[in-house]
């Protein structure tokens, strides 16, 4: 278990550059946290320090957001479940197809999915501290 801190939005790029040294070989990683406990704030971090200059925001309607980093080549998807009301809609999103292309997969509200998560997911929750500082708990 690792523990991040983000003390304010001006040391979120810190802590998204320690969360990608994290992320060793790992490419799904499903965020965990209350609504406003910062998950689309964060990804959109670890997105910009990954090369995505794209507009970042969140796939509320849309689901699914695709981005490119622009150092690598390398996909990108950031998922919002919030929307999903049963797992058959995920399904036909073919969200399986997207978790195991080897792309970077960013998912907000990973319990509304949990069938379709595959085994080696990596847990991350975010957690807003009475400080308004938040912790970043990677599992």
């Amino acid at each position: 278990m690792i523990n991040i801190e983000i003390k304010s939005l001006d040391t979120i790029r810190d802590a998204a550059k320690e969360f990608i040294v994290q992320m060793d070989d790992k490419t799904v990683f499903a965020f965990h946290g209350n609504m406003g406990a910062g998950k689309t704030t964060f990804i959109k971090a670890i997105c910009e320090e990954l090369g995505v200059e794209d507009v970042i925001n969140s796939p509320t309607f849309a689901i699914i957001n695709e981005y490119r980093s622009e150092k690598n080549g390398e996909l990108i998807y950031h998922f919002d479940f919030y929307r999903i009301n049963k797992p058959a809609e995920a399904e036909d999103l073919g969200v399986s197809d997207y978790f195991y292309s080897g792309a970077l997969c960013f998912i907000e509200w990973p319990e509304k999915i949990d069938d379709f998560l595959p085994a080696d997911v990596v847990n991350v929750s975010i957690t807003e501290e009475a400080d308004g500082s938040r912790s970043v708990i990677i599992k």
